[in-house]
């Protein structure tokens, strides 16, 4: 029979004569230190077993070892991602504010002073770097009174985000009233509106006129209501008592009516042009 050749033994085990460890093949896997036949890595000589250097070119003898791979961490990449970000973020939304023209901190959105307010007390003249005042110390009365006149001013000028900033400080501060009069549910009632509350600038319209059917403004605001809500039915019908109502209300010289003469000069101007048109 033929035999077959077994396989070769692996090559037996020796001491390292650096450190005495059981050592195979041609460095010592515990020190590294060069074996029976190890060669030098740089000259190719032929090392002594346990050398530390290389006779020959004076290099190190030990096996060079594979440096182990360095991880290095992706978080300052993410930390300089996200600050770049955040960077981006701030200025796109100062270039959206800025197109819309109402950059809330700017002097011009400040709380009106009170020689800019129609019901507030005439003051001497204030420089420009003279700072707006603090509401916190003014009356209820006052306080609503300058909310109300800056949301207005704000609102002829286009400054939408401005306008819902403070409609509800002005809402707030209709409600800390210890009462409130025809008037002041007119000017919450506009407030409403131009904020897009207009179910609570309803609500005003409704009470003024449940009170009194005949108030002029009661009648401009529920008119103004209706434009809005598209009820051209309740709008014309509303115009007309407006129209009807105006001599006599007038009669009675209400304060209201005097602070509010632009009110309702264009509110009877409209409503003569929308009957004017649907006959």
């Amino acid at each position: 029979m033929n035999s077959f050749p077994s396989n070769p033994s692996p090559e037996a085990a020796t001491a390292c004569p650096a450190c005495g460890a059981a050592a195979s093949g041609r460095f010592c896997a515990n020190c590294g230190a060069p074996q029976e036949g190890a060669t030098c890595s740089v000259c190719k000589g032929e090392l002594s077993a346990g050398s530390k250097f290389c006779h020959h070119c004076g290099s190190p003898a030990a096996a060079a070892q594979a440096a182990a791979p360095v991880k290095s961490s992706p978080l300052p990449w993410v930390v300089a991602a996200l600050a770049l970000l955040t960077m981006f973020a701030m200025l796109a939304g100062r270039g959206f504010n800025n197109a819309r023209g109402s950059t809330l901190d700017a002097p011009n959105n400040a709380l009106p002073q009170a020689g800019l307010d129609d019901r507030g007390t005439p003051q001497p003249e204030q420089g420009a770097a003279t700072r707006a005042p603090d509401i916190s110390s003014m009356s209820p009365q006052e306080r609503t009174d300058r909310l109300f006149n800056k949301i207005m001013l704000l609102n002829s000028q286009g400054k939408t985000d401005s306008v819902q900033f403070f409609a509800p400080m002005a809402l707030q501060s209709y409600q800390m009233l210890p009462s409130i009069t025809a008037d002041q549910r007119y000017d919450m009632g506009r407030v409403a509106e131009v904020a897009g509350a207009i179910p609570l600038a309803k609500a005003q319209a409704d009470t003024i006129l449940k009170k009194d059917p005949s108030h002029l403004l009661g009648l401009i605001l529920a008119a103004r209501v209706a434009s809005l809500t598209g009820d051209k039915t309740q709008l014309l019908a509303l115009e007309k008592r407006l129209v009807a109502a105006e001599k006599p209300e007038l009669a009675k010289k209400r304060d209201e009516y005097d602070r509010h003469q632009d009110d309702i000069a264009n509110g009877l101007a409209q409503a003569r042009s929308d009957l004017g048109a649907a006959r």
